[in-house]
């Protein structure tokens, strides 16, 4: 069975097609034959460039920085992409001589302008066109609470993977480092059933019971005979680092180092208001709440959810009640699969786009959040997440973008110092 679940995986890796990741341009030069300079590079920048909502054609674009110059024309759709061979901050400049008669940049557009990759594969910059149009700062209460919302969407989809790991921790005491790759496997199944012609309302829910199957497998192949084996909780986590590392580049290997997007990944932007938010920020923000009211239902109010939390507060003295811990535990890793799959689809449309190390982008932020809540405790895996997920968004209006996971890490080791068992954590003696 363990076989024949793996051989599944790997036909669906195989499924992806990978070499489009890494050498996907843009449409700008549509009657050359050859590949545009950088075609083969999984770093890009790219944008679209339209006048009153017309495509301009043959505008040049170029990006210079860390000793590499590259250069791209839009094509007849207006697009452009330049791939670059390292992440960093590039100098990104349209040439105004290229654009049609009459036709110049909108007032305070900055070109050139300095462009830095942040934990993407992919950068978009837009250059806005037109007379009189003239660029409208926004205030700081409009971007505080656009932020604060996407801050809210990001902290929720943390908070499903964060919930799966609280609860594997709070039933077996494992802290599992190969967490990040259930995540990845995820967005990797909805990107490769989709790739097969399945639609989207398919694919997705398929890609969650894959999660699902693959939290199965894991406990079934690996962590129950390692239990029944009585092996420390030390060596088991090393054992997880060693998955972690194996499955990603198994990943790796498969379906390439580039970034793919899920069907419907560039969503149009809502006006809630005064908050402006993404299509797919605010759907993963309801899907993300929905799913964490579910489960916590099923935790406060079913057998099975009574049961789970008997096991996580005293597994000796839930075994001698009558319940099959081992089922319990095995039940937690099938629900911590399908969440952190969803997690992982869900992240894969904020990023935007599927990579294989997508899941351990995020993985520090997830324990960030398990700990920072209280280690073990769904309730505080889920209020850790959220504050997590505000801070790195909100931190944004006054760091520079590389540095937002940076300073939510260092909020969670400032509150632990004052409270060392996290905000909803119990208090416990040793010794």
């Amino acid at each position: 069975m363990l076989a024949a679940v793996a051989a599944m995986f790997a036909a669906l890796l195989l499924s992806a097609p990978a070499a489009s990741a890494t050498t996907a341009t843009s449409d700008a030069s549509p009657s050359s034959t050859s590949p545009a300079p950088g075609a083969d590079y999984p770093d890009r920048i790219s944008g679209v460039i339209k006048n009153e909502g017309t495509p301009l054609e043959g505008v040049k674009i170029t990006a210079t920085g860390n000793g590499y110059e590259g250069e791209a024309v839009t094509g007849a759709n207006g697009s452009w992409s330049i791939g670059v061979p390292q992440q960093g901050a590039y100098e990104v400049e349209l040439d105004e001589s290229t654009l049609p008669e009459g036709v110049a940049l909108a007032e305070d557009q900055q070109n050139p302008r300095t462009v830095t990759f942040a934990n993407t594969t992919n950068i978009t910059t837009l250059f806005l066109l037109g007379e009189g149009i003239v660029l409208q700062e926004e205030s700081f209460g409009s971007l505080l609470l656009e932020r604060a919302v996407a801050g809210l969407s990001f902290g929720l989809l943390l908070a499903l993977s964060a919930v799966g790991l609280s609860l594997i921790f709070g039933t077996t005491g494992l802290t599992n480092f190969a967490h990040g790759e259930m995540v990845t496997l995820g967005a990797i199944l909805a990107f490769a059933f989709a790739s097969l012609g399945m639609p989207l309302w398919a694919a997705l829910p398929l890609a969650v019971v894959g999660g699902a199957a693959f939290g199965y497998v894991q406990d079934a192949g690996i962590w129950k005979p390692l239990r029944r084996r009585g092996t420390g909780l030390v060596p088991m986590m090393i054992v997880s680092i060693g998955l972690a590392v194996a499955v990603r580049y198994t990943v790796l290997f498969f379906f390439g180092g580039g970034t793919q997007q899920l069907p419907g990944s560039q969503s149009p932007i809502l006006e809630l208001g005064p908050v402006s938010i993404p299509r797919n920020t605010l759907v993963s923000l309801i899907v993300s709440l929905a799913v964490i009211l579910v489960v916590a239902l099923l935790l406060l109010r079913t057998r099975i959810g009574k049961a789970t939390r008997a096991v996580a507060d005293n597994p000796a003295l839930a075994a001698a009640s009558g319940i099959d811990v081992d089922r319990v535990i095995r039940l937690v890793w099938v629900i911590g699969g399908a969440l952190a799959a969803m997690g992982g689809i869900l992240w894969a449309y904020y990023r935007p786009g599927v990579s294989f190390n997508m899941g351990q982008q995020i993985l520090l932020l997830i324990f960030a959040g398990v700990t920072l809540g209280g280690l073990g405790t769904v309730f505080g895996a889920l209020v850790g997440s959220v504050l997590v997920g505000l801070f790195v968004e909100i931190s944004t209006l006054w760091l520079e973008a590389d540095l937002k996971y940076v300073g939510a890490l260092v909020i969670m080791i400032l509150v632990l110092l004052v409270r060392p068992q996290g905000l909803l954590g119990r208090r416990e003696r040793i010794g």
